[in-house]
């Protein structure tokens, strides 16, 4: 492609590194980017809370994209611009739906204020156990879907994350948007239609650029839609299978600056 009018990358898996780390390198050419002139932006699965630590170690300050599309969060001024979230009634038939087809599953709700900082914005019911190491406060069910979530966290230890959507679709089809960013058992559900790609369309036509002119980069199922929707779609040498598949370009692992490597082409 020419070179490129935005740059936007997926965080886990592919900007950072085994220990969450943003490397030197990495840091170098994406500052590169930045002082071109060429907007980049960080669209990920994670809330607003974990992005703030990634953004300053590249030094960005724009647009994110978080919770796989259901929030649009402005960096520099700490302000979520808006949210799509799922409203506790359907949180309720969500979850019941979701008994039947992975029993023994618990689950976990991600809120969001005005703020990345805003408190009580995990909330899980007691049993849920985290796919990362994270403190987080227990409740009961009731609670933990008494409220609109911007995605509802759905675990069950002895499952891995692609069979739980199996099973999930076969009973939600696509009243929602259902996908995952790591296979231990784990899956992350959305308003429907919410993906990285409808985030991403948002902050282009915000800023007047056109899908044919961003390249993107992930690693895992959860960002299909957006290496699809964009006119480069690059995925990781560590990527899911299925991301591999669809992609337009597979480039190094996010532990060999994969991100930087196809970025020094322009910047």
């Amino acid at each position: 492609m020419e070179k490129p009018a935005l740059v936007a990358s997926d965080v886990d898996g592919t900007i950072l590194g085994t220990h969450e780390q943003v490397s030197d390198h990495t840091a170098a050419v994406i500052g590169r980017v930045l002082a071109d002139g060429t907007p980049f932006v960080l669209v990920t699965g994670r809330p607003p809370r974990w992005v703030p630590r990634v953004a300053e170690a590249l030094n960005t300050t724009g647009y994110a994209v978080c919770a796989n599309g259901a929030v649009l969060y402005h960096v520099g001024e700490d302000r979520v611009l808006w949210q799509r979230s799922i409203p506790p009634i359907r949180l309720m038939d969500l979850v019941h739906a979701l008994d039947t087809a992975i029993p023994g599953c618990a689950v976990a709700a991600e809120r969001v204020g005005e703020r990345a900082t805003d408190v009580v914005t995990f909330l899980a019911e007691q049993g849920y156990q985290h796919a990362w190491p994270e403190a987080h406060d227990s409740d009961t069910r009731a609670e933990v879907l008494g409220h609109p979530a911007i995605k509802l966290l759905v675990r069950r230890v002895g499952m891995t994350s692609a069979e739980m959507v199996t099973a999930a679709t076969s009973v939600l089809g696509d009243e929602f948007a259902i996908t995952y960013s790591t296979n231990a058992g784990l899956i992350e559900v959305s308003e429907r239609d919410v993906t990285k790609a409808t985030g991403l369309a948002d902050v282009c036509e915000r800023l007047g650029i056109a899908a044919q002119d961003v390249i993107a980069f992930g690693d895992m199922p959860n960002d299909i839609p957006m290496i699809q929707w964009v006119g480069h779609g690059v995925a990781m040498a560590n990527a899911h299978p299925e991301l591999l598949a669809v992609a337009d370009e597979v480039t190094a692992t996010n532990e060999q600056d994969g991100v930087a490597q196809v970025l020094e082409r322009w910047f």
